[in-house]
């Protein structure tokens, strides 16, 4: 709740707000590395199970992934984007493929 307090200024009394000033939390862009081993379906499930995106997103991240080398999947909070990108890695490493995931600060 905002403090509000009076200052007399000549005969004219002016009230005043403080608020506090919050940051906008920091966002990050989880990314994926494309390389010449992990299947494109491998992706597409990826896509959908861990960053819950519709099939037709999927397969169009898988393809900028495929094609340019790198995509952004999606951009999170701190904590969020690092949950993600292990769940990933984790997700990469049991089906033995060498996935990468990573993230930056947008």
């Amino acid at each position: 709740m905002p403090q509000r307090w009076t200052e007399e200024e000549g005969n004219v009394a002016t009230e005043q707000e403080a608020r506090q000033k919050l940051d906008v939390p920091r966002l990050y862009k989880v990314l994926l590395h494309n390389d010449n081993y992990t299947t494109m379906d491998f992706v597409v499930l990826v896509l959908t199970s861990v960053f819950r995106k519709p099939e037709p997103e999927a397969v169009r991240i898988m393809l900028d992934v495929h094609y340019k080398g790198i995509g952004i999947v999606g951009t999170y909070p701190r904590e969020v984007a690092e949950t993600k990108v292990a769940r990933v890695l984790q997700m990469a490493q049991e089906a033995q493929f060498p996935l990468l995931c990573t993230m930056e600060p947008e």
